[in-house]
């Protein structure tokens, strides 16, 4: 029934325990909870599932160790942005430091706007399971059967590869131009039409290959398979019946109350304001806050948007089998638009529970999302710092371990 990976040593039971939570736990799909409600309505109601009541929007600081280091970088200007650990929806820790907006003296709010950046991935790789799951594509479908004209050498790519990094379609960094593309406004024919010039760097399903390109391509086939635009679709399936009020895409540049991205130079933290997320529209494009993503994480892992078949398929490794470590350590595992990995292997002390997450970076901004699937532990940190990656992956883990009781880490592990 699952669609379990063929790797022993990508801990299959892991992805069996997590489908058969999603089984027995999932009762209730999105669809379900669309099905009393008016067009209007933009809340899932905690009557529906407990699971999905949000908790008040207060500071919470229940993980001393978390704070006394927190309150330190800040007071040191070594880290901006939010901090969120939830066990299931109790809130364990949820606070800000620094500013929203330097220049304006904005200060953030608890419910502050933040880019995703590649956090963005897994919500196209979701949207196109759940038209498979309707029965409106299957990800086995050749690309060519919803591309047209189509280039003749994407014949054998399909839309498997486009949202598991393995297409060979260059990458936008790859492609020509790149600098005078990142700054000018897309739509996603032009993105289609750009991809579409080059030809594969190897064959399909050849080699793992981080990718934006094909999640730009998948958010188009939603859109095609759909009837609707991309944004739109996400927003009826997803974000309104979660209550996600602070979730959507900015690709029209016009979304108010953003946090300003920034970055760390010699000449000191510098704004980034030229965002155009329009050139990474299913790869990037996407906002929200530290209780969204939360609202989201308990629904996804939870079986309460896909059915326990594509919820396997998501979070398995699509890897080739021969694909190499990553930087001696076991690599991820590379599913649609998200990883499975031990990230608290990285760091000092360490500790090997698996985590379903994704980081994302993009002008000024820098975000790690991650789930612990046994406790249903949730750690989100958003940081509008885009040079900040090493803090960020610390701060994360030492928020998981000590919501999992474990020695508290004080480095990343070399």
């Amino acid at each position: 029934m699952f669609q379990v990976p063929q790797k022993a040593s990508r801990r299959p039971w892991l992805l069996i325990g997590i489908a058969t939570a999603a089984l027995l736990g999932g009762g209730i799909t999105l669809a379900r909870l669309h099905a009393d409600k008016t067009p209007e309505a933009t809340h899932v109601s905690a009557d529906a599932n407990p699971l999905l009541e949000r908790p008040e929007l207060a500071v919470v600081k229940q993980l001393p160790q978390l704070k006394e280091r927190l309150d330190r970088m800040a007071a040191n200007k070594q880290f901006t942005g939010a901090v969120l650990v939830a066990e299931g929806n109790k809130v364990l820790f949820r606070q800000t430091y620094g500013m929203a907006n330097y220049e304006q003296k904005t200060p953030f709010e608890l419910d502050t706007r933040f880019r995703l950046a590649s956090v963005s991935k897994q919500f196209t790789g979701v949207a196109i399971l759940k038209l498979q799951d309707e029965g409106k594509l299957s990800v086995n479908d050749p690309v060519c059967n919803w591309i047209q004209p189509c280039p003749p050498r994407w014949a054998d790519v399909r839309i498997h590869h486009l949202i598991s990094h393995t297409s060979g379609i260059p990458d936008l960094m790859a492609q020509a131009n790149w600098g005078t593309v990142r700054v000018t406004p897309h739509t996603p024919e032009q993105l289609l039409a750009n991809a579409a010039r080059y030809g594969l760097q190897f064959q399909p399903g050849e080699k793992v290959r981080y990718n934006n390109v094909g999640f730009n391509l998948a958010a188009y086939i939603v859109s095609r398979a759909s009837g609707m635009s991309f944004e739109d679709y996400i927003e009826r399936e997803f974000f309104a019946p979660l209550g996600m009020k602070d979730t959507g895409s900015d690709v029209h540049a016009n979304t108010p109350n953003l946090a300003m991205g920034y970055g760390l130079f010699p000449q000191g933290l510098t704004p980034q304001p030229l965002a155009n997320v329009s050139v990474v529209q299913g790869a990037g494009a996407l906002y929200s806050t530290m209780d969204d993503l939360l609202m989201w994480n308990l629904a996804l892992h939870n079986g309460l948007i896909l059915k326990p078949e594509s919820y396997a398929d998501l979070i398995r490794d699509h890897s080739p089998a021969d694909t190499p470590s990553e930087r001696g350590r076991p690599h991820r595992a590379y599913g649609y638009g998200i990883f499975m990995n031990s990230l608290g292997e990285r760091v000092s002390p360490s500790f090997s529970e698996p985590q379903i997450y994704h980081t994302g970076s993009w002008s000024g901004f820098r975000n790690l999302v991650t789930y612990e699937p046994t406790r249903k532990i949730t750690v989100v940190v958003l940081s509008n710092n885009y040079h900040l990656r090493d803090q960020v992956l610390l701060i994360s883990q030492q928020g998981m371990a000590e919501a999992l009781g474990k020695p508290f880490p004080t480095a990343l592990s070399r």
